[in-house]
C-alpha cells in the first residue's frame, strides 16, 4: 500500500490523499486550497495523477476543505463512485452547487468591475459541474464494512465536528490505515463525541489546533456578553460562519440565551440560503447529533431567514441593534463581505469569528488586528471591535486530540499529522512522540510513504 500527501500538509487546507494498492487507486478527500494565494493556485494545478485511473474517492465530511475540489476532479474525467455518509451525501448537495455559484459570481464581480490582473476571469467550475459530481456520491452507513475490491474494504466511524464527520478505516488484506478526518470535541452540547478508536497499523491525524487550547470559558456566557455589550452601544453583531456546524451551534446558543432572557431582544438574522438548508438537514439527522426534534425545531426558528439578495441587502439599511450570521466562516467569500464591507467601518459593532482563521484568509487578518481589509478590489477600515470565540470551535485542540490517541489499544506502527499548519503540526508530532513514544512524523507536500503490510514485520522464526 501506498499513501501520497497531496494537500492538507503543513495547511489546513486541500486535504487529499491518494491510497494506491495492486488494484486499487482510491482518493481520500478531494478539496480545495484556500487562504494564502500560493495555496489556491494549486487548485488551478492539474493533479500530479491521472484522474481517469482513480477507481473512487471517499469523503471524511461536506466542509470544502475536504470536498470542494470533486465537482473540478469529475469534470477533468472522474467517473468512479464517490463514498461518504448519508450526512454527508446530503449536505454535498447544498454545499458543492453554492461554492460552483460563488465562484461563477465572484468571477463575473471581477470581470465587471476590473478589479483583476486578468482579462477575463472564468470560475474554478460552475454550479453545473457540481451538480453533475453529485451523481457520484454513494453513501455508506457508519460502522458498516464496504468492499472495495476482494481485499481493500472501508468503515467509516464518527469523528464529531460536524453532521456526518466521520474516521475512514482503509484495511488491506490485515493492514488497516486509519484517518481521522477532522475531530469533534468531547462534551460538545450539540454534536456526538468523536468515537474511540480501537486500533490502526497506520494513522493520519489532523492538527489544526495542535498547538493550542480552547478557552476554558463558558461559551454561552461570552457569546451573551459580546451580544450585550455591543447592543448597548447601539451596533449590531456580525458572526462570519461556517454554513455547516457553525452555524447550528450558534444557534442552539443564541436560543437558550434568549429562552432564559440572558441576552437584550435583538433580532437574529441568518443571512446565508446554504445555512438555511444545512439547518433543515441538521432536523432531518436526529441520530447523528444530541438534539431532540423540539430543540432542532427551537433551533431553527430562533433567527429570521434571509434568501433572496434584495433582503441580504435591507439589512445594512437597517439602523437598530442586530445579529447578522453569514457566511463564509473566514470572511473568504459569500454575503458576509458586504455585510463587512458596511458593519466593519463602524466603532458601534463587533465582528465575531467562531473558530479557526486559516493564513491568508481576511479572518486571519482581521482576528490579527488588521486596521483595514480588502474587500471586491476596495480597502474597507476595520473600526469595528473585532472577536474571536474559539471556545465555539468545532475542532478538537491539542489536549483533546492527545485524549483521542491515548485511547488507541496499541500505538500505530507510524503516525501522520497533517491538516495543520506547519508550527501546529510539529508541535502535535512532538507531544505524540515524546507523550505517547510513537513513531511520528509530519509530511511534506506531495511526498510519498510505502505503508509495509502486517506480515512483512512479524518476526521470523529460527529454523
Amino acid at each position: 500500500m501506498k499513501l501520497t500527501f497531496l494537500g492538507a500538509v503543513q495547511t489546513v487546507t486541500g486535504s487529499k490523499y491518494l491510497v494506491q494498492t495492486a488494484r486499487q487507486h482510491i482518493l481520500v478527500d478531494c478539496g480545495l486550497f484556500q487562504g494564502l494565494k500560493e495555496l489556491r493556485e494549486r487548485n488551478w494545478l492539474p493533479l500530479p495523477i491521472d484522474v481517469a485511473s482513480l477507481d473512487a474517492v471517499i469523503l471524511t465530511h461536506a466542509h470544502l476543505d475536504h470536498s470542494g475540489y470533486l465537482p473540478l476532479l469529475a469534470k477533468n474525467g472522474f467517473r468512479g463512485p464517490v463514498y461518504c455518509t448519508e450526512a454527508t451525501r446530503d449536505l454535498c448537495e447544498i454545499l458543492l452547487p453554492d461554492s460552483g455559484h460563488l465562484q461563477e459570481r465572484d468571477a463575473e464581480f471581477a470581470n465587471r468591475h476590473g478589479n483583476t490582473k486578468h482579462k477575463s476571469v472564468k470560475p474554478l467550475y460552475t454550479a453545473a459541474d457540481a451538480e453533475a459530481s453529485l451523481k457520484l456520491l454513494r453513501p455508506v452507513p457508519f460502522g458498516a464494512v464496504h468492499k472495495l475490491d476482494d481485499d481493500l474494504t472501508v468503515r467509516f466511524q464518527r469523528a464529531g465536528h460536524i453532521l456526518g464527520a466521520a474516521c475512514v478505516w482503509l484495511e488491506e488484506g490485515g493492514t488497516s490505515l486509519l484517518f481521522s478526518g477532522d475531530l469533534g470535541r468531547p462534551n460538545d452540547p450539540v454534536m456526538l463525541d468523536p468515537a474511540i478508536a480501537e486500533s490502526a497499523d497506520y494513522l493520519v491525524v489532523e492538527s489544526t489546533y495542535g498547538n493550542r487550547r480552547h478557552e476554558r470559558i463558558d461559551p454561552e456566557l461570552s457569546l451573551a456578553e459580546i451580544v450585550c455589550s455591543t447592543a448597548r452601544r447601539g451596533g449590531s453583531v456580525l458572526i462570519p460562519a461556517f454554513a455547516v456546524g457553525r452555524t447550528q451551534s450558534i444557534l442552539y446558543y443564541l436560543q437558550r440565551l434568549k429562552a432564559n432572557r440572558r441576552i437584550l431582544d435583538v433580532p437574529v438574522y441568518l443571512d446565508s440560503p446554504m445555512a438555511i438548508d444545512a439547518s433543515s438537514i441538521f432536523c432531518r439527522h436526529l441520530g447523528d447529533h444530541k438534539l431532540s426534534d423540539s430543540q432542532c425545531r427551537s433551533l431553527c426558528s430562533i433567527a429570521r431567514y434571509v434568501r433572496s439578495v434584495e433582503e441580504s441587502k435591507a439589512l445594512n439599511g437597517m439602523a437598530m441593534p442586530k445579529i447578522v450570521i453569514s457566511a463564509s466562516g473566514m470572511a473568504t467569500g459569500g454575503r458576509v463581505l458586504h455585510h463587512l464591507r458596511v458593519m466593519a467601518p463602524d466603532p458601534r459593532n463587533t465582528i465575531l469569528f467562531t473558530g479557526f482563521q486559516a493564513a491568508g484568509t481576511r479572518g486571519a487578518a482581521m482576528v490579527s488586528g488588521a486596521s483595514e481589509v480588502t474587500i471586491h478590489g476596495q480597502r474597507v477600515p476595520v473600526r469595528a471591535t473585532v472577536r474571536n470565540l474559539d471556545a465555539l470551535s468545532a475542532h478538537a485542540d491539542a489536549d483533546e486530540i492527545m485524549g483521542w490517541l491515548h485511547k488507541f489499544a496499541r500505538p500505530p506502527r507510524q503516525t501522520f499529522v497533517t491538516h495543520g499548519e506547519s508550527a501546529a503540526a510539529q508541535a502535535l508530532q512532538h507531544r505524540v512522540s515524546s507523550e505517547l513514544g510513537w513513531q511520528c512524523a509530519v509530511p511534506r507536500y506531495r511526498e510519498t510513504e510505502i505503508l509495509l503490510p502486517r506480515a512483512a514485520l512479524a518476526p521470523t522464526s529460527e529454523a
